[in-house]
Formats: structure tokens, sequence, C-alpha cells
């Protein structure tokens, strides 16, 4: 018994060594580098800097293009923020229905979610559209296009969830004379608080730290997310690798911190949500 609670000891912490080895080596290697100076750190190594030049470094990363990191941060939030609650308004009441109603219609409409998850989305057909409703190039229109593509992912978590959620509940509710959109908004709705942290969590840190889709459909530099001011520096900064990495860092840190800090929800919802309906 002694023998076996040592050998599980023993597997944790090669576990845990080679899971640090594996994700902090290249944080390591970001952070060291933006502490170097230019000719440093275009040599890549993990070596320790012979000077630190981590305030001109980072102030410089900061105050690029006037100062352009703010104004795409904003823009980030606004992305993320409204896209992520697009999502949970209406996968929550997606999931609610495909879970519940039994009929072909509703078989017909997951399939087409779940196709969703497979199809990549269609570049030039979406910029044509935007454009001739006139949304291109505009916060809303990236918003409408976050939404659109966490749709199917997002729906299938709280399909997943809500078949953990008793029936006779909602039979209760109907006996009592409560209608369908009544029993959804106050008996379901908090209900699913944990896998609506979850979406959350999930869905924020894939939006913020989305960089193909902001490049198509919301080109210009009034315009650029977090995740472009990467692309711009690599275009003006080629050659200095320390402010490069210095941007990295910036735009790594809000997300980290989220997820270092809500992880544990992220967990709970999935294993929660892994019921079978």
């Amino acid at each position: 018994m002694i023998k076996r609670k040592v050998k599980l000891a023993a597997a944790d912490i090669i576990v845990l060594l080679s899971s640090l080895l594996i994700f902090g080596t290249p944080l390591y290697f970001l952070v060291i580098n933006s502490f170097k100076s230019q000719k440093d750190a275009r040599a890549l190594s993990i070596a320790w800097p012979e000077t630190f030049h981590i305030g001109e470094n980072f102030y410089e990363a900061f105050s690029n293009q006037n100062y352009l990191i703010i104004r795409a941060f904003g823009n980030s939030v606004l992305i993320t923020f409204f896209s992520v609650l697009g999502l949970i308004c209406i996968c929550a009441m997606a999931g609610y229905v495909i879970q519940r109603r039994k009929d072909r219609l509703s078989k017909i409409v997951n399939g087409c979610i779940l196709t969703g998850l497979m199809i990549p989305p269609a570049i030039l057909p979406t910029i044509w559209v935007m454009q001739g409703i006139g949304i291109y190039k505009t916060i809303f229109g990236m918003v409408l296009v976050e939404i659109a593509l966490g749709i199917p992912f997002t729906t299938m978590l709280f399909r997943g969830y809500m078949g953990s959620i008793p029936r006779e509940i909602e039979e209760a509710a109907l006996i009592d004379g409560c209608g369908k959109f009544r029993i959804f908004a106050v008996i379901i709705a908090p209900l699913l608080k944990p896998i609506a942290s979850t979406a959350v969590i999930l869905q924020a840190v894939t939006v913020f730290n989305d960089f193909v889709n902001p490049l198509y459909f919301l080109p210009g530099n009034k315009n650029a997310t977090i995740q472009l001011t990467l692309y711009n520096f690599m275009g003006k900064f080629s050659n200095k690798y320390n402010l490069l990495f210095a941007d990295i860092i910036l735009i790594t840190i809000p997300m980290l911190v989220l997820f270092i800090f809500f992880n544990k929800r992220i967990i709970d919802g999935m294993a929660a949500g892994a019921v079978k309906g």
C-alpha cells in the first residue's frame, strides 16, 4: 500500500515537472528575452541578460505608434464583451431547446450546428456579405462574426450540461402555471451558472486572442485588436526581438491571469456538462 502511494506520488511529481518544462520553458524564453538589449535578444537564447532593459523595452512597446496598444486593447475588450454576451444569450436558449425537444426539426438543427464545428469559415463570401450590408471594418460586424463562429461549440456545451437538469423541475413549474419562457428565465437560467462561467472564460480567451478573423474582417490601424499589434510590430521592428517579446508579454498577461484564476471553473463546468442528455 505504501509502495503504491510512493509510486503515485513519484508519477505525479514527474508529470508536474514535465508540464513545467514543456509550458514553462517558452514562457521563460519570452520573459528573459524581453529584458535584454536588442543585440542580446537577436541571439534568441535562454541565457541570462548581461544588462537589463526592462523599463525602456516595455515602455517603447507600450508607446509604439502613439500608444496603439491602448486603442487595440479597448477594441479587443469591446469585441470580447459583446461577443461573449451574445453567445451566452443565444446558445443557452438554443442548447435548452435542442436538448429538450426530440422532434425531427431539432435533430436537423443539431446536425447543422455539428456541421458548423467541422466546416471552416468562408472568408471572401463573408466579406462580400458584410460589405453589402455595410458592416465591414466595424466593431459590430466583427462581433457578429465572432458570435457566428462560436455558436456551434458553445451550444454543444450548454446542450450537454442541460442533460444534467431534471425534467421534473420544468414539469412542476408547468403545473404551477409557468409559461415556457418564464421557466427558462426564472428556473433554468440560474441553474446554468457553472457552464455559463465555463463558456464565458473559454470564449473570452478565444475571442480576445483571435488574430486571423480581425485581420480579415477588421483591417486598419484604428480598428486594430490586441493581437494585431504583434503583426504591426513584426513589420516595423522585425529585427528588434526584445521589443517584439515585450509586446507579446503585454498582450498575454490579461488572458493568462484570467485563465489562472478561473481554470477550476472551466474544469468544473466541462465535467458537469459531460452528462448524457
